[in-house]
């Protein structure tokens, strides 16, 4: 379940330590991209007030919209398991494909083709610069495990994902599991 390098398609497990973090504290994180260059990941367990109806007017239905990380958060991405639905979308892994055709996806989304069981919205992503990433994991900020859930990750219900990690994590990750979020409030 530990892995020790990340990879696309792999999770990020926010270690407790980085509870003063506002945007990473308690985060679960999809890698979609990790290379030379850097990485690129979604947080998946931070929902938004906002519903896509909100933030794009064509759009009739509340899908829920989830706070993708701190860069970019003008901007809205996806991530989804209906490529043969969407073109120009880039695999990440285990049948989770990110971005495509938007004028597509907003007209299959309206016509009910597509639920909010196959697409997950977000404003911002998480990046990390070359190596910077490899710094946090040698600091141990996270932890990366494999992505058991593959494409159902995007159906995994925010509220206690973090804590479902730490659980799963056992040892020294069981007392976290059960901390308040902000420990100065206890």
């Amino acid at each position: 379940m530990v892995s020790s390098s990340p990879e696309k398609g792999k999770l990020l497990i926010a270690e407790p330590t980085l509870t003063g973090d506002v945007s990473f504290n308690r985060s679960v994180v999809l890698i979609a991209e990790h290379n030379e260059e850097g990485s690129v990941g979604f947080i998946l367990n931070k929902p938004l007030e906002y519903e896509i109806s909100d933030l794009i007017a064509e759009i009739k239905v509340p899908f829920k919209v989830f706070n993708g990380g701190p860069v970019e958060q003008d901007n809205l991405y996806f991530i989804h398991k209906v490529p043969h639905l969407i073109e120009g979308s880039i695999e990440i892994s285990d049948g989770i494909y990110w971005g495509g055709d938007f004028d597509k996806t907003i007209e299959l989304i309206n016509d009910q083709t597509i639920t909010e069981n196959d697409i997950r919205f977000f404003l911002g992503y998480s990046g990390w610069a070359s190596l910077q990433l490899d710094q946090e994991l040698s600091s141990k900020s996270w932890v990366v495990v494999q992505n058991e859930y593959q494409s159902n990750i995007i159906q995994k219900p925010a509220n206690a994902f973090w804590k479902e990690k730490m659980l799963e994590l056992g040892g020294d990750y069981l007392i976290w599991s059960n901390s308040p979020e902000n420990p100065t409030l206890n």
